[in-house]
């Protein structure tokens, strides 16, 4: 406005162009998922296998409990980070490790088998953080050779690139990881669209040069 109406230079040239982040690309193999599970402890196997089953992300899945459960639906109902309510069904593994928690205890899933795994005697006043279960995470995948800096919230984009494979559906993945705006979920996904094929613009274009033909002066 300043330039074009009030005559002062034009400085938007100088004014570098802010490119935006890329999202992080990073998924797990099914090997490494796999080895991952199978050392990990039943703590840490549900808290894994939360964020890599249902794809939760790892702050909320560490806070399940109860209060969040539904045995008779095998269903977990939970708010999620931006506030949306989201109900998502339970894998067969995440049952069993639940159904050995209990149900009358208000305690999350994931402190109740580390509990019972890691403490004797008078219930500690200070339980596992996030920060504590993140480094506990970063030692198992130490532990079983995996060298690269691979994450909890990249088994949760692992799901939702597996899912969107699947389906080829990007709502169910949007209902998968619980997202209001479609942005979010396309953040997800933005390396793994494949590019079109000619085709596709072949098939998805005869309708329309049939229908031209069909109205066609004789």
């Amino acid at each position: 406005m300043l330039w074009e109406y009030h005559g002062a230079p034009r400085l938007d040239h100088l004014v570098e162009k802010y490119p935006g982040l890329r999202p992080r690309n990073v998924t797990a193999t099914d090997e490494e998922r796999a080895d991952l599970i199978a050392a990990a402890p039943p703590y840490l196997r549900l808290w894994i296998s939360l964020c890599a089953d249902l794809a939760i992300r790892s702050t909320t899945a560490a806070l399940l409990g109860p209060e969040n459960y539904n045995p008779a639906r095998r269903e977990l109902r939970f708010r999620t980070k931006c506030g949306e309510r989201l109900t998502l069904p339970v894998t067969e593994a995440v049952r069993v490790l639940i159904d050995q928690c209990q149900m009358s205890d208000p305690m999350p899933f994931v402190h109740q088998l580390w509990l019972r795994e890691h403490h004797y005697g008078p219930r500690p006043k200070v339980l596992l953080d996030a920060g504590s279960l993140r480094h506990k995470f970063l030692e198992l995948r130490r532990s079983i050779g995996i060298t690269r800096k691979l994450t909890l919230h990249d088994l949760r984009r692992t799901t939702a690139v597996a899912m969107y494979r699947y389906t080829r559906n990007i709502r169910s993945v949007q209902a998968l990881l619980g997202h209001r705006n479609m942005q979010s979920t396309i953040w997800y996904l933005d390396h793994d669209l494949e590019p079109i094929a000619v085709d596709t613009l072949e098939t998805i274009k005869k309708p329309f040069i049939i229908h031209r033909s069909e109205n066609k002066p004789a």
